[in-house]
Order: structure tokens, then sequence, then C-alpha cells
């Protein structure tokens, strides 16, 4: 990513949902201003609540060479569990970046020995334009006043745009019943026999629950890689609370180990989804996400080269080890962390979400 902007000639586009003024935050924004100052176009999207430790003053010497930076939905009480979780670089409309990585100092490492452990993607050719205007769309209503923004159906918000060779979907709030992430991904586990899912924070709605378990019923392998080590320690118990349905459906769960994962890769025969969202109801139904669909054998086979890879450093989870480890208060807690997740937070950005005016 460093290395594209240092040789941008034309615009950079960079948006995050945590941007930290640490020595990588501030190897970023050094770059940024080397190529502004070289003619560049800037501009940097920031969510306001995931950046919320970054002050305003950290990006003044970029705004003085003519860089733009904007914070997506200012902090206020009546939208604040609405937030842009995308991740995305785009260089010249030609080269972009997509996966979980956010611009911060623990992701700066190979996911074993130090940092967290995520996936990312880049992208040359003509999904990069349409990264760019996805970009140009949430740049131009970071303000987030007005719910009219994602009323439009020709928007970022919910939209799925077909490229010769893969799909990128983006998906926010406001769109219940066309979220193109939802859509794809259940369109594609209903003729599924081998998945494979990495990912940070896993809470499916029942519906995929079941899709993933039919998988398995009708001869087929379900493998779930979730976070042993996680930064939300609320989201890793609700996920918890659902291993002992999985794992007496045969469905296989493992643990990763090493270091904190934060990646988003899902796997469904021959198909790869590679972005910013996770498989739980924050993801797939409140935030702004975007993810990019291949249905490639050649990526497919490479995808599967690094699942197995996090496998080999991860911890299987069977359902007679699950029963000891499983205590009441353990119980207790998961319990509560899923409720919190799946009946409160969804209920809490329903109501924010209404009281945008229109």
């Amino acid at each position: 990513m460093l290395s594209a902007i240092d040789v941008a000639q034309d615009s950079i586009c960079l948006e995050t949902y945590t941007y930290t003024a640490d020595a990588l935050g501030e190897r970023f924004r050094s770059a940024l201003i080397r190529a502004r100052q070289r003619g560049v176009g800037v501009r940097v999207l920031i969510d306001a609540l995931g950046s919320f430790g970054l002050s305003q003053s950290f990006w003044e010497p970029l705004r003085v060479v003519g860089g733009q930076v904007r914070q997506f939905n200012p902090l206020s009480l009546n939208r604040i569990g609405i937030r842009n979780h995308r991740k995305l670089l785009v260089c010249d409309e030609r080269i972009a970046f997509v996966g979980g990585y956010n611009i911060s100092q623990e992701y700066d490492g190979d996911g074993i020995t130090c940092g967290w452990c995520d996936v990312g993607l880049k992208i040359e050719g003509a999904l990069a334009s349409e990264l760019a205007a996805s970009f140009d769309e949430m740049f131009g209503r970071a303000d987030f006043r007005h719910k009219r923004f994602i009323r439009l159906r020709k928007s970022s918000a919910n939209k799925m745009v077909l490229a010769p060779h893969e799909q990128l979907l983006l998906s926010g709030p406001g769109g219940l019943g066309q979220n193109p992430i939802k859509t794809a991904l259940r369109q594609d586990l209903a003729k599924a026999s081998d998945v494979q899912i990495a990912v940070a924070y896993f809470l499916p709605s029942w519906r995929f629950r079941r899709q993933l378990m039919r998988v398995v019923q009708s001869g087929g392998r379900v493998q779930l890689l979730l976070a042993g080590k996680s930064d939300v320690a609320v989201s890793q118990l609700a996920a918890q609370s659902l291993y002992r349905r999985f794992l007496k459906e045969g469905v296989e769960i493992h643990e990763y180990e090493p270091q904190i994962l934060h990646a988003k890769l899902f796997i469904i025969d021959d198909i790869v989804y590679v972005g910013s969202a996770n498989l739980d109801q924050r993801s797939l139904n409140i935030n702004y996400e975007l993810m990019i669909r291949f249905e490639n054998k050649e990526i497919a086979k490479e995808a599967r080269g690094v699942f197995g890879t996090y496998l080999t450093h991860s911890r299987t989870i069977d359902l007679e080890y699950w029963r000891r480890e499983r205590t009441i208060w353990r119980r207790i807690k998961q319990h509560w962390a899923y409720f919190l997740l799946v009946r409160i937070d969804p209920y809490v950005a329903q109501i924010q979400w209404r009281s945008l005016p229109d």
C-alpha cells in the first residue's frame, strides 16, 4: 500500500475504520503528504468512532498541502451505532487494496510471531475504478445527516457491481432484504459442498446457521476458523455460545491461537469472498461494508492454501472438550453476550436509523 501511494500520479483515496497516530499511521501520513506535494489529489475518509482517539491536529500537515480529510458520521449519541467499517485504498483508479486491515501498528507483522492475523487483496483493472466511485459516494456523504443517501438504490450503500471475473458487493443499513453480501452468501451456501470460513467476529443469523449445518448433513464439509484471542471479548463470548450446536451437527471449529484473528475470508467450493465484512449481525445488517466475490478455481486454491496455513496454528475444538470447558458461569456470560449483540445492538441501531431526518 505504501509503495502504491509513493508511485501514484493522479489520485489517492484512502478509507478505513481505524486510523491510529502511531509509527505506522505516521508513515502513511508522510507518504500521503509526499504524494500531495508532487500534485496528486489526496482524500482520506476515516470512521469517527473507529478513529475516536485520533486528534484533528494529526491531519493538519496533510491539509496544509491541500489534502482532504473527512470523518464519516461525526459522533452524535442519536446515530453513534451506525458505522463505516470499510477498508479501501485506490491509487489512480487503477490499483486498489481491500481487506480487513486498518491503519494501525497492531497490523504490522506476520500474524504469527507478531501483529494481528488478517487478509488483504491487491486488485488491478476495471474493478479499481468501481471502488474509486464507491469511495466518492461515501466521501461525499461523510456527514451522514439524511436517510435519503441510503434510499438511493443507485448509490454505493447497497449495490452489486459486476466485473469480468468478480463481483463487488457493497452494503449498508436501510436495505433490509436487499443486502448484496447476504444475498450472494445465501445463494452460494445453498449449493455448497466444501466451506471454509476464517472470520474475526462470528454471529450468523439462524438462516445462515441452518445453511452451514445443511452442508454437513448433505455429506459436505464446513470448517470454521474463529478467534482464540479477540480484541472484542463480548463478540468472542457470543460466538462461543453457538459452538455446541455446530459441533453436534459435525461442523469443524478451530480457534486461531498465535495472535488476534482479524481476517475475513470465506471459501465456498470455488468461490472466494474477501473484504471488510464479518459473519455477524453488525456487518450484515448495520455497518457499511464491502466484499469482493471471486468465482475462480485458481484463486480458491490459493485461498485454501492460506486457510490451511492458519489451521496449522490453530486449536481444534471438539464436543467433549467443549463440554468440559464450558462452566455454568461461562455459559451465563456467553448467553448475555449473545443477547447483547443479537437483540440489543441491532435494536438500538434501528432506533437511531429511524431518528435520522429524511
